[in-house]
């Protein structure tokens, strides 16, 4: 299936400004069509969706550059182990940001339980902190 370069930004909900951007630095694969507009297909698509997870891990563009690069070379053993290394690399943030995810959710749903509380009168608002002077 072929995409254009608006359509392929609602998928990703990105813009059409980054996937040009992304195109222009041999990031993302695009075919071109007979006006030279861009078109992107199923493996544009695999592609923006390793851009995205690793973007979500924090990693730099160049960092992604580099990974793909590395991904377009014939598979050789260092080729492997570097690319692995970055992934491994990745996946450590990813659960970094995963717990720090969990901690922020706890927190929420203290304060929540606790305004609950207090909406519900089972905690006078007089016994509420921040009322305290």
């Amino acid at each position: 299936m072929n995409y254009s370069i608006k359509q392929f930004a609602e998928m990703f909900h990105t813009t059409e400004h980054t996937l040009r951007y992304y195109t222009d630095i041999d990031l993302l694969p695009c075919q071109r069509d007979s006006g030279n507009h861009r078109i992107f297909d199923d493996r544009s698509a695999n592609w923006m969706r390793g851009i995205i997870y690793l973007k979500n891990c924090g990693t730099p563009v160049k960092e992604i550059k580099r990974y793909f690069e590395l991904c377009r070379l014939e598979e050789s053993d260092e080729n492997l182990q570097a690319r692995y290394q970055i992934i491994l690399k990745q996946r450590e943030q990813a659960h970094k940001k995963l717990e720090e995810a969990r901690t922020t959710v706890a927190y929420m749903d203290e304060k929540l339980k606790h305004y609950e509380d207090i909406l519900t009168g089972r905690i006078p608002d007089d016994m509420n902190p921040a009322n305290w002077s």
